[in-house]
């Protein structure tokens, strides 16, 4: 046990020490506050003023543009080839040309700019000409606007859970969703990085002949183990590292400029809602979140189970990884270089990618009997289960997944351990399938 702490010790302390290791650590933090950060910034931000020209020869439009925080319009007149040909010099960002046509409302205008126009500028003009010509033409179908318009509801959506007892729960889809694919891509993301390192790790030591001397005096599984936990403590100290990180960077931005996260919530909700709308007919005016979206909003976060969330995903992470880590070992130890992984690697990624794939399936039917067989089976229940949790698992469900991908984990690492003990010292030879096969049922 004391030659497995040591090849653990050492495992850890080569890794955090070294400079990619202390980038990271870093870097993440700074990526991840960023996306709290930066919505933030930009919402409070008094962005550029861009002044649009209108030159309407239709006259339909007049006065029918309203000025915004970072768009003002302005009505000219004159030639269209002379107002072009000083565009650059009149102190506009756009020239908006309304030309008259033979329909009685116009459908069309052009833009002219001396730069590629910002979607905020002609998601506006096209959304205020749109309401005006869908004005207009109610008028002349002897229909009141008004009418359209008081019609138009907005549907507040309540969703609850009740358990056997008739106890209810407030839910919410979305968030549930969100947490779902975060989780499931991160442990994804997790054990493709540190099951290749240990990977990599065998593969250095094996072909610089280092490992000779080091299973002179401890075995190939103890080996194998030390440098499997090894490189998971590595990978829990960064994870933890970058939640303690980020919370600090988010903390101290909120304490120096008196924000919150319900700005960043509601920062981000609202460029997430221009980007899905940018290309259509409609553009949100940015005071379009009322108090009562926003209130939704916080409600949902408040909803989240942060200490249940964390601990499956660390469980899920944990076990996920030392079912792959070892067979990223096994892998290791069979060839001599990284170039011969690749006809081991398949069978190990297609369960990995899948249950990626599952995701979506499994965020839109959490209990069908596809999800339920993808969250218990040992390969794929890192990633699928992860994506379920946040929809509400049966405790039964939960309890065979645990326990299967903990039987599951005893056996790769038994299966690995037969294959690491034999091919750690092999070199020179192709390895194939065959060989592994004779090496795990070797009896000796």
């Amino acid at each position: 046990m004391n030659k497995i702490k040591l090849i653990i010790q050492r495992e850890y302390l080569s890794r955090v020490k070294k400079r990619s290791f202390v980038v990271m650590t870093f870097l993440g933090p700074i990526l991840m506050a960023a996306m709290f950060i930066i919505p933030v910034y930009i919402s409070t931000r008094e962005g550029d003023i861009k002044k649009i020209a209108i030159l309407d020869e239709t006259g339909i439009f007049r006065d029918k543009f309203t000025d915004t925080r970072t768009v003002i319009f302005s009505e000219v007149s004159g030639d269209i080839a002379t107002l072009k040909g000083h565009l650059a010099d009149s102190g506009y960002y756009a020239l908006l040309h309304i030309p008259k046509t033979e329909a009685i409302i116009p459908t069309s205008a052009i833009v002219y700019s001396s730069k590629q126009a910002s979607v905020t500028v002609t998601g506006t003009i096209r959304n205020t000409m749109q309401k005006e010509v869908e004005r207009l033409k109610l008028e002349a179908s002897g229909v009141d606007p008004a009418v359209i318009d008081s019609a138009k509801t907005k549907i507040q959506l309540a969703t609850f859970k009740i358990d056997k007892e008739g106890n209810e729960e407030k839910s919410f889809t979305e968030v549930s969703m969100v947490i779902g694919y975060v989780g499931g891509f991160l442990i994804y993301i997790f054990i493709f990085m540190y099951g290749s390192q240990v990977m990599r790790g065998v593969i250095e030591e094996k072909s610089s002949r280092i490992v000779e001397v080091i299973l002179s005096s401890i075995k190939p599984f103890q080996l194998m183990m030390g440098k499997i936990v090894g490189i998971a403590m590595v990978g829990l100290t960064q994870f933890v590292l970058w939640i303690l990180l980020t919370a600090a960077l988010v903390t101290t931005f909120t304490a120096m400029t008196g924000a919150s996260l319900s700005e960043a919530g509601s920062a981000q909700m609202l460029m997430t809602e221009n980007s899905r709308l940018a290309p259509s007919n409609v553009i949100p005016d940015e005071d379009e979140l009322s108090g009562d979206e926003l209130q939704l909003v916080l409600e949902a976060v408040n909803t989240i189970n942060y200490g249940t969330i964390l601990v499956f995903f660390l469980f899920f992470f944990i076990g996920g990884y030392l079912l792959y880590g070892a067979l990223f070992a096994a892998i290791g130890a069979a060839v001599d270089n990284e170039a011969d992984t690749q006809q081991f690697m398949l069978p190990i990624t297609i369960p990995l990618i899948l249950s990626i794939v599952l995701i979506p399936y499994i965020i839109n039917n959490p209990e069908g009997p596809l999800v339920f067989w993808a969250s218990i089976i040992p390969f794929t229940s890192p990633i699928a289960m992860m994506a379920r949790i946040p929809f509400g698992v049966p405790y039964l469900d939960l309890v065979l997944s645990v326990t299967l991908l903990t039987l599951g984990f005893l056996g790769t690492t038994w299966l690995a351990g037969r294959i690491y003990r034999t091919g750690i010292l092999l070199f020179g030879k192709k390895v194939t399938y065959h060989d592994l096969w004779k090496w795990v049922s070797y009896r000796g």
